[in-house]
């Protein structure tokens, strides 16, 4: 019996992808309800302590695209667990951090350490899953990320309320060991197959992306002529160019630029900057807003947020499940506009008088359903512009434009509250309004999205394997099933980062998965 098919390994296989899932879903929705207490600890300001998200989500958007590959070239399993000890490592440092560059560092680690295991989980459990259970097992794994990110902000309410803020990143620690030890049967007759990806063109896409956040986040302090400022906005192209012209020429590269002939895959990532953008500043900014002009504490904050959260998993997994016919288009022009909508009424209505029941609770469902249908819609689009073998190329980097967004959405969120006169709700109403626009801006370009996704051709002598790389013909691996489909990629991302990763890939991955363009 081969290890694939031994069915302790493939339950083992599948209880530890779910617990890695689990913890970097759970992290990602716990962190922004840190960020005020982690402010009044370190004496810092807003728009420094955000980089306590934005040090986490570039790493990640950099590094996610060529993980699968990485994987494949170093072993699925290896790589997994190389990324939960980073990530159980990191969260204990962030625990006990004596400063805020400390606990900085510590937060990028686990950024890099989220993009190697969140897609490594998935493809061990499409090398150790047998193919007639492979459906239902990435169904379960989903299942664990959504229940992460819905059952976050309430949890972290409870335990910053109850304890500390650093008690919520000691809540790795026991499932990050369990998962490190149990994990290592698995490293015993892994096969390797591939070759690693152009990782110094990762590192091009973070320090461009850092540069340009970096700029943002200093020019309130330091002035927007200082020469912080300046240099950052003179890094950032560069950067930009070089990780380009990488790519253009290495064989492996960071960014498949390839992938932008396709005109609805240039939408489906142009629409997906703009909204991980509006998004992940949707996420800080209901917890600023509520412990600040509200006077809400951790625990009223958290619960506060949990609907929008709940709605958006049940939205997102719905749709995958019941298989709804809705066409990409329809389901982000749709989602761009029910989110648009209740960040219109939240930046028109709020004030300092607290107006959950009447104002947050509808608006926050209203923004919850929008999320859900947007984030499964661009995904899918991505996938179906895209010939069956770079599915998972093309899923893999609309969540790493989606994580780029959220970095600059991050950083505006704290620029537009330092620099918007008034002590109360004003300077968020800003922000309310700033990501109402980018919404209306992502609805309009979605509507350039294909009405019907057209399925495109399968070159008869490719077999792209691996998340990011470039398509070469393959074996299969020994770890791999003979009856895969030839069309199903052995690497794949799912869920991505933050709210919006409640159903990020979740309903999409198993049908993008399986081929499936209806």
């Amino acid at each position: 019996m081969t290890p694939a098919a031994d069915p302790r390994r493939a339950s083992l296989a599948l209880s530890l992808a779910c617990a890695g899932t689990f913890l970097s879903f759970l992290d990602a929705t716990v962190t922004n309800l840190a960020v005020p207490p982690i402010a009044d600890t370190f004496d810092a300001s807003l728009t420094t302590v955000s980089w306590v998200a934005t040090a986490y989500v570039i790493p990640f958007a950099a590094l996610l695209a060529p993980a699968g590959p990485l994987a494949d070239a170093v072993g699925r399993a290896r790589l997994f667990l190389i990324g939960v000890a980073a990530f159980t490592a990191s969260s204990l440092l962030i625990a006990v951090a004596p400063n805020l560059p400390v606990l900085l560092g510590a937060r990028a680690v686990q950024g890099l350490a989220a993009a190697l295991l969140v897609p490594a989980s998935l493809g061990l459990v499409l090398a150790e899953i047998p193919a007639e259970r492979r459906r239902a097992a990435i169904g379960l794994w989903s299942a664990a990320g959504a229940l992460a990110a819905a059952a976050g902000p309430a949890l972290g309410g409870v335990v910053v309320d109850a304890l500390d803020w650093r008690a919520l990143f000691c809540l790795n620690l026991p499932v990050g060991v369990w998962v490190s030890i149990a994990g290592r049967k698995l490293l015993t007759g892994e096969s390797r197959t591939g070759r690693a990806p152009d990782l110094a063109g990762s590192v091009l896409l973070a320090l461009c992306v850092g540069a340009a956040v970096y700029g943002l986040t200093r020019g309130p302090e330091r002035g927007w002529t200082s020469a912080h400022v300046l240099v950052a906005a003179g890094v950032t192209p560069l950067a930009a160019v070089a990780a380009v012209a990488r790519s253009l020429r290495h064989p492996r590269p960071a960014l498949r630029l390839d992938l932008f002939r396709s005109r609805p895959f240039a939408v489906a990532s142009a629409v997906s900057v703009a909204y991980g953008a509006a998004l992940f500043a949707t996420m800080l900014l209901g917890v600023l807003f509520m412990t600040d002009a509200w006077k809400y504490s951790a625990l009223e904050a958290g619960l506060a947020m949990s609907p929008a959260a709940l709605a958006t998993a049940v939205v997102g997994v719905g749709i995958g499940r019941l298989s709804l016919p809705l066409t990409p288009r329809t389901m982000v022009v749709a989602g761009s506009a029910l989110v648009a909508a209740s960040t219109a009424v939240l930046a028109l209505l709020i004030d300092t008088e607290p107006r959950f029941w009447t104002l947050w609770l509808p608006a926050g469902a209203v923004m919850g359903v929008g999320v859900g249908l947007v984030t499964v819609g661009v995904s899918s689009a991505a996938a179906l512009s895209a010939p069956p073998q770079q599915f998972a190329a093309a899923t893999g980097m609309v969540m790493a434009a989606r994580q780029v967004g959220g970095g600059l959405g991050i950083a505006a969120t704290a620029v537009i509250i330092a620099e918007v006169p008034g002590s109360g709700a004003e300077p968020y109403a800003a922000v309310y309004g700033f990501t109402t626009a980018v919404n209306v801006a992502a609805a309009l370009g979605a509507l350039a999205l294909r009405a019907k996704p057209q399925p495109q051709p399968q070159p008869p002598a490719q077999s792209e394997s691996q998340l990011g790389s470039q398509s070469q013909p393959q074996r299969p691996s020994q770890s791999q099933p003979q009856s895969q489909s030839q069309s199903q990629p052995e690497s794949a991302v799912g869920p991505s980062l933050g709210l919006a990763a409640v159903a990020d890939g979740v309903p999409a991955v198993p049908r993008v998965l399986e081929g499936d363009q209806r």
